[in-house]
């Protein structure tokens, strides 16, 4: 399994991840990360967050910086598989979602879009909360096939692996900002940015303030790939 900086990513593409999810539904919880190179930093800052990254079932290489950083150490990463992309996936085999995330409003929105195109959600909940316990009961009581957490990392990894053992949902996946697109309040960028992996560069152009501060690290990412990569290897 490819390493990068100490995390494991999966080398797998985004039919072979699909394929990978229906395997998980044997009776115990699993989980399904998304790296990019943000979370990776904060892995190398947080050796209980990369434990708890490294623990997954799944790691996904959410990001073409990860797909790079793999050629630079010549590991063995096939492709890029967007997190988006890949919950977008999910939704299409026909199981049921709980959602859980975003500013208040936001989740309640994004299911009522995906009722009405015919996806089966059970629930929703905003991430904004202090005790997390009655959540934690409506989702054990609404009982999904697979839970979409949107805290943002690294809260949404910390939160899933903590509370992955009581919800027993077979799984639990870590998807960022998806609940915003799917609610219709981002837009995806359009397919050619998709297709050349520059979504990052439409999104710093949509959201200068909240994207570029995450731009600035990629060139760090990089520099502890080249400097420090090999020894994880």
């Amino acid at each position: 399994m490819p390493n990068i900086l100490g995390v494991n990513i999966d080398s797998i593409s985004m039919a072979d991840a699909v394929k990978k999810a229906n395997e998980f539904f044997d009776g115990k919880p699993h989980t399904v990360f998304t790296p990019n190179p943000e979370i990776i930093l904060e892995c190398e800052k947080d050796e209980n967050l990369k434990n708890i990254v490294n623990s997954a079932d799944l790691n996904l290489p959410d990001g073409i910086g990860v797909v790079i950083a793999s050629k630079i150490l010549k590991s063995s990463v096939k492709d890029r598989v967007s997190g988006f992309d890949y919950v977008c996936q999910l939704l299409k085999t026909g199981r049921s979602f709980y959602l859980f995330g975003g500013k208040p409003g936001i989740a309640q929105k994004a299911m009522d879009n995906l009722i009405k195109d015919g996806v089966n959600v059970v629930g929703c909940h905003d991430g904004y909360f202090e005790d997390d316990s009655e959540i934690v009961e409506d989702i054990i009581s609404k009982n999904p096939d697979i839970l979409v957490v949107c805290l943002g990392a690294p809260k949404q990894e910390k939160w899933i692996y903590k509370n992955k053992d009581k919800l027993n949902v077979p799984i639990s996946i870590g998807a960022g900002g998806s609940l915003d697109v799917l609610a219709g309040e981002v837009q995806r960028a359009p397919e050619i940015y998709q297709k050349l992996c520059i979504e990052w560069l439409y999104r710093a152009v949509k959201e200068p303030k909240k994207r570029l501060p995450r731009i600035i690290k990629l060139p760090i990412f990089v520099k502890d790939v080249i400097t420090k990569g090999k020894k994880y290897i």
